[in-house]
């Protein structure tokens, strides 16, 4: 077929374009319900829709969008297996948005596994969901706070000692622990009152020394080694 609870980020894509979309999920109405929602948010165009995982992998493929929205309970192939899937399969893989009904850790820990950038649910205002698909298209991750908190919370420190590796300078702990607010680079900038590009370059130093996947894997670290506890504010 054709066709968030952040700071504010880009509403265009990485060449200034509308970010574009697709919409992966098994029902009908849902779907049709995203896209016409979707498709009237500022900065986003919205460029094909699949009913199942087999489908969403293929259609990512053909029509290579800057992100997928990608449902995680579908048919013949679930949300989680496709991103798996499809960030295997393409050189240059689409950013992918897990979406769901469900407030579930194991999703979230199964999307992040899969290489997802960001998890949101079904029930948020159309315009945190369009916001979290242009965070994601922007390079940065999402994931809802509470559900990262709960996530960490349950787990095993398995990532205790990853700080103290890792060896991050005093900047690089204030960027992370800003990071672990929810703060988008510029907003990160504005608060440690330096460059955006100075704030990139902490940013990917981090990752490098953490062994990041991804931004809200660094935040995952940053709450198991105890940097960052549920409830910090700054």
């Amino acid at each position: 077929m054709t066709g968030s609870e952040t700071g504010e980020a880009t509403a265009t894509g990485p060449a200034g374009t509308a970010v574009t979309l697709l919409i992966a999920d098994d029902d009908e109405v849902t779907r049709s319900g995203l896209r016409t929602l979707l498709a009237a948010q500022p900065g986003i165009a919205v460029v094909g829709e699949a009913a199942d995982g087999v489908e969403a992998v293929e259609q990512a493929l053909l029509l290579r969008p800057d992100v997928v929205l990608m449902d995680v309970r579908m048919p013949r192939r679930n949300g989680i297996d496709a991103t798996r899937q499809l960030l295997a399969e393409s050189a240059e893989p689409p950013k992918v948005v897990v979406i769901t009904t469900f407030e579930n850790d194991g999703y979230v820990t199964a999307a992040l596994s899969a290489g997802a950038s960001g998890f949101v649910l079904k029930r948020l205002p159309v315009r945190q969901i369009a916001e979290a698909v242009r965070v994601v298209a922007a390079g940065e991750a999402i994931l809802f706070p509470a559900a990262l908190r709960r996530m960490v919370a349950a787990r095993p420190l398995d990532c205790a000692e990853a700080l103290p590796r890792a060896a991050l300078t005093g900047r690089e702990e204030e960027v992370l622990r800003a990071m672990a607010t929810g703060l988008s680079n510029p907003e990160i900038a504005q608060s440690l009152m330096v460059t955006l590009e100075t704030v990139k370059t902490h940013v990917g130093n981090v990752l490098t020394k953490l062994g990041a996947q991804n931004r809200t894997h660094a935040v995952v670290i940053a709450y198991e080694s105890g940097l960052v506890v549920p409830g910090f504010a700054g």
